[in-house]
């Protein structure tokens, strides 16, 4: 591969917009709900048993964590969504940050895509369809990576893989993934890297 994922760090956290870096290092972002797997993903992915430390209290940090693999590519965890015992004031801090984000680094860096991340079992709540909605409506191009797809038999698995291909359309990139088995992993590692390859290089 043309990344090597276990030469990653977490090497900025930012809780404000004016602390997001101004490096134009190719990105990625990884998006979806609090208590989605986001955490235990990217430790899967970077071969790191705790670089993102994976939260008891889903939605308690509201930060963007930029993890720079390879020194060539930056994977970027936007805070989790649609936690609902957040405060109206922290929900204002969420806005800001991923609106910041996306308003900062959309048309100034090599943004590569988004990996929207999905419960497989839960499916699209109504949060993550109104992420698809304003990424659709936005043309920002997305992956996704149904998560915790061990936690379904085989025939209710095939169903909810359906019924996701159905609503996103049979031509959107699908990797069912559990960071328990290792399912998916490769093929996640192997879709950034061509990303990188093609649009980041």
């Amino acid at each position: 591969m043309i990344l090597n994922f276990q030469n990653s760090a977490l090497t900025l956290t930012a809780g404000r917009p004016d602390q997001l870096p101004q490096k134009a290092t190719p990105q990625i972002a990884l998006s979806g709900r609090s208590n989605v797997g986001k955490s235990s993903l990217i430790n899967s992915l970077l071969g790191r048993k705790n670089l993102a430390r994976v939260s008891s209290s889903p939605g308690k940090t509201i930060t963007v964590n930029f993890y720079e693999i390879d020194k060539k590519l930056y994977l970027v965890d936007l805070p989790g969504y649609g936690y609902a015992k957040r405060s109206e004031a922290e929900r204002r801090i969420w806005a800001g940050l991923t609106d910041g984000y996306f308003t900062r680094y959309i048309d100034r860096v090599p943004f590569l895509s988004v990996l929207q991340l999905i419960d497989l079992k839960t499916g699209p709540t109504r949060d993550d369809e109104m992420m698809f909605d304003w990424m659709e409506g936005n043309g920002i191009p997305y992956f996704v990576a149904a998560t915790k797809c061990d936690k379904l038999n085989k025939t209710d698995r095939a169903e909810a893989e359906q019924e996701l291909r159905t609503y996103l359309g049979e031509d959107r990139l699908v990797i069912p993934f559990s960071s328990l088995t290792g399912e998916g992993r490769e093929e996640l590692r192997s879709h950034l890297c061509e990303l990188y390859r093609t649009k980041g290089m």
